[in-house]
């Protein structure tokens, strides 16, 4: 399982729970004119009952404004700021969806408008939840991650409101892993040192017909030192590299050959655990039909299909010379112990020339084996699998 950081609820006092049955009024725009200039303007249509909640609504006057106030049905005023000049004023917070509001605003010749408005009540929202954890440390391969709690069928209008910025302007894209996943990753592994800030400013934004935003989100990481691994089944040896330096190596057995094999390709680090009970029902392969309920050391994951390297007593006798699992990385209770607390998550795993296929693109750390043209608005463009 990958970590998710759950977005709390955004909490806005003009946006209490909205009304199912919201009857949508409007007033009669009053205007009180003079020939010198013309009355102030609002940005939103006076009647209006579809107003987008996460658009900033203005007013405007020529010859400057001397007061404006705009307050929801229940008569709470909204946040609001004037520009250095008192010509435009704007909201200053988000408005509530299914919402009636309404503007009184004032120029200073005492031109006088009114006029209110309702904002949309969608038929469903949509919340991004981001990774990894705000604030970590991960490894260069790590891409940021996004779920949402429905599925998306605009691809393109939710990529429009998530913004991924980096200290250093890395090249990177979105890869939808299918409609409730999509991840943004670099197009080269991330430089290490760099700093990453991702936002996804989704509340009162319309993503597809009847559907809007929830609540906004947003999260920062940094890269740590590049530690790669490399599994080669030729002699069946795990090798980390820190900073493309050999620090150690070590025996391991892989994925029964012809009947469980690893699949080669490059894997992500993702959960670790001390202790695990490894079940094998959660991929399909039943009890009575050689699977296996096994308590394990020091597991750490690198797919989302249960491919971990851990702790594997009963088969030191393997190790480096023949494969018997059922499909993880076997190792001695040191070396898992050792590599647990060596790598990091976001760190690359890769694992070669086993007689297994390519591990699958969307699984959810296999993201590394879809090759760039396959990006989000590439020439080989590939949603799902």
């Amino acid at each position: 399982m990958m970590a998710v950081l759950a977005a709390g609820s955004m909490i806005v006092a003009c946006s209490p729970a909205q009304s199912n049955q919201l009857e949508q009024v409007a007033e009669t725009t009053e205007v009180e004119t003079s020939e010198s200039a013309r009355p102030p303007k609002v940005s939103v249509t006076n009647g209006a009952t579809d107003v987008e909640p996460g658009e900033p609504v203005t007013v405007s006057a020529e010859a400057g404004l001397e007061s404006v106030t705009m307050t929801n049905e229940e008569g709470r005023e909204v946040e609001s700021e004037f520009n250095d000049d008192n010509t435009e004023w704007t909201t200053a917070e988000p408005l509530g969806y299914g919402r009636e509001y309404t503007i009184e605003a004032r120029d200073k010749e005492g031109q006088k408008v009114v006029s209110s408005f309702t904002t949309v009540s969608p038929a469903a929202t949509v919340n991004a939840y981001l990774g990894p954890l705000d604030g970590s440390e991960v490894g260069v391969a790590q891409a940021v991650t996004i779920r949402f709690d429905n599925a998306i069928e605009d691809t393109k209008a939710i990529e429009e409101r998530i913004s991924v910025e980096t200290s250093n302007d890395t090249e990177g894209a979105f890869f939808w892993l299918d409609p409730y996943e999509v991840r943004w990753r670099p197009k080269e592994y991330w430089e290490p040192g760099t700093e990453v800030t991702v936002k996804a400013d989704l509340y009162g934004r319309k993503l597809d017909e009847g559907v809007y935003g929830g609540d906004d989100s947003e999260i920062s990481f940094t890269i740590g030192n590049k530690v790669e691994t490399v599994v080669d089944n030729y002699d069946k040896m795990l090798r980390v590299y820190e900073n493309d330096e050999l620090i150690k190596e070590f025996p391991i057995s892989l994925g029964t050959d012809g009947q469980f094999d690893t699949p080669n390709g490059t894997y992500v680090v993702g959960d670790e655990h001390t202790h695990l009970t490894m079940d094998s029902r959660t991929f399909g392969l039943g009890l009575d039909a050689g699977g296996y309920v096994t308590d394990v050391d020091y597991a750490t994951q690198l797919s989302y299909s249960g491919i971990y390297v851990h702790s594997a007593p009963w088969a030191l006798w393997a190790m480096g010379s023949q494969n018997q699992s059922h499909g993880c990385i076997n190792a001695s209770y040191e070396d898992a112990q050792w590599f647990q607390d060596t790598v990091k998550r976001g760190d690359p795993v890769v694992v070669k020339n086993t007689a297994g296929s390519t591990l699958t693109p969307y699984d959810g750390l296999g993201y590394w084996n879809l090759e760039w043209d396959q990006r989000s608005g590439g020439d080989g463009e590939q949603l799902y699998s």
